[in-house]
């Protein structure tokens, strides 16, 4: 029986082990700072099953399609599509209406222009979307932040910051709201424990539904 090949061991102050299939399929494994190698791979190997199962649906899914930056191109923002203009000598560097509209003297760094314009439009949402949370359910963050991880949606430090993908910025509010709850409800559980799963169905009960279209989208998520 053929071991399955750990790409990265990510060692740190947490208390239990996660396993995490990324993007392009490659294992990684989330350690407290001491765990020996054998019992990382001893998990590894009880979860063969899980972790076969998720790398090939990682290898099955549309690939990401890098933008190139060109009039037309479609750009998401909230779940929605919308067509690049590139115009001369516009107001702002960029700006959406009805299209995103950017200068064309910024072209030479439009990746640049149009990854700012998603961070700040994302912190302002996500911190709208962690309050309208915090305030039905009492779990309430000792701060909100953008995070830029690979491998991860959002995490929730031992101090209570909860940091989202900015990414997530491109998805539906819905979608947006299922990662902000996932992350409010480690307040609560700093594990992922039926009791977690329960305070994400309370306050989320169609959670199952808004989980399972990110894990289905995730790869058309990209800039």
């Amino acid at each position: 029986m053929t071991a399955f090949i750990i790409d990265s061991v990510i060692r740190s102050k947490r208390r239990t082990i996660a396993l995490v299939v990324t993007a392009d399929a490659k294992l990684i494994v989330r350690a407290p700072l001491k765990t020996p190698l054998s019992y990382i791979k001893s998990v590894v190997e009880k979860k063969r099953d899980w972790i076969g199962r998720k790398q090939e649906e990682m290898r099955s899914a549309p690939r990401a399609l890098h933008k190139s930056f060109i009039q037309g191109e479609e750009f998401l923002f909230l779940g929605d599509s919308y067509r690049l203009a590139v115009e001369n000598n516009t107001p702002l560097a960029i700006e959406l209406n009805d299209v995103l509209t950017i200068d064309s003297q910024v072209l030479p760094v439009a990746r640049e222009i149009v990854i700012s314009w998603y961070k700040t439009q994302a912190i302002r949402v996500f911190r709208e979307r962690c309050a309208f949370f915090a305030e039905q359910t009492g779990l309430r963050p000792k701060a909100v932040k953008l995070t830029n991880a690979s491998t991860r949606w959002g995490s929730c430090s031992s101090d209570g910051t909860v940091r989202i993908n900015w990414r997530l910025i491109m998805t539906p509010l819905e979608i947006i709201d299922y990662l902000i709850v996932h992350e409010l409800a480690h307040l609560k559980h700093r594990n992922h424990s039926c009791q977690y799963w329960a305070t994400v169905e309370h306050i989320l009960p169609d959670y199952q539904m808004r989980r399972k279209w990110l894990k289905e989208k995730r790869k058309l998520i990209a800039i």
